[in-house]
């Protein structure tokens, strides 16, 4: 009988520390929950942005319910969120914001003209100067638009489904910012 109370236990242990676990990405402990604008979300998967073998930064993707499908992640008009943390001195505003430009056009397949006034939004919120150790949180939130936070400060939110398919295509579409961080992304 002790023995299986014992076990018990354990097996009820274990549950409660695997739920709150926290996985760590080159240095980064990625929290298993994030909560944007009052929406809940679990984390879907994490990996690193590298460019020339050089770790960028840690991109993390939120969900309200897991999915390794990226194009139903795109296409969801439900909340969602990637958060990014800078693990590199070597990003900059300027590089941040030349990467965007690149994601958009490999997203939109070259057709920004469309969304060319929300996506020079969206850059506005790069402009100022990014740090190691800086955090950016960029949210679906039904409702509102996608949201755009710098450590922890809203800078602003960008509204239609169109832009919001653009912009997680940048990381989740047919050609990605970084092939292994989609895979990581999608828990994969």
């Amino acid at each position: 009988m002790k023995k299986q109370i014992l076990t018990l236990l354990l097996v009820a242990f274990t549950g409660i520390f695997s739920a709150n676990a926290q996985q760590t990405v080159s240095g980064v402990k990625v929290d298993s929950k994030l909560t944007v604008e009052g929406e809940t979300l679990l984390l879907n998967g994490a990996g690193i942005r590298e460019k020339m073998w050089i770790d960028l930064y840690v991109g993390s993707l939120y969900l309200t319910a897991k999915s390794s499908n990226a194009k139903d992640i795109m296409d969801s008009k439900g909340a969602a969120a990637m958060k990014l943390d800078i693990v590199s001195g070597m990003i900059s505003s300027e590089k941040m914001i030349s990467a965007v430009n690149e994601g958009f056009e490999k997203s939109t397949n070259k057709n920004t003209a469309p969304l060319k006034a929300k996506i020079d939004k969206f850059k506005s919120f790069f402009k100022d100067e990014i740090k190691k150790g800086d955090t950016f949180i960029i949210a679906n939130i039904p409702g509102e638009g996608v949201v755009v936070l710098k450590n922890g400060v809203k800078k602003g939110t960008i509204d239609g489904h169109d832009f919001k398919k653009a912009l997680f295509g940048i990381w989740l579409g047919a050609k990605p910012a970084d092939d292994d961080l989609k895979d990581g992304m999608l828990g994969k």
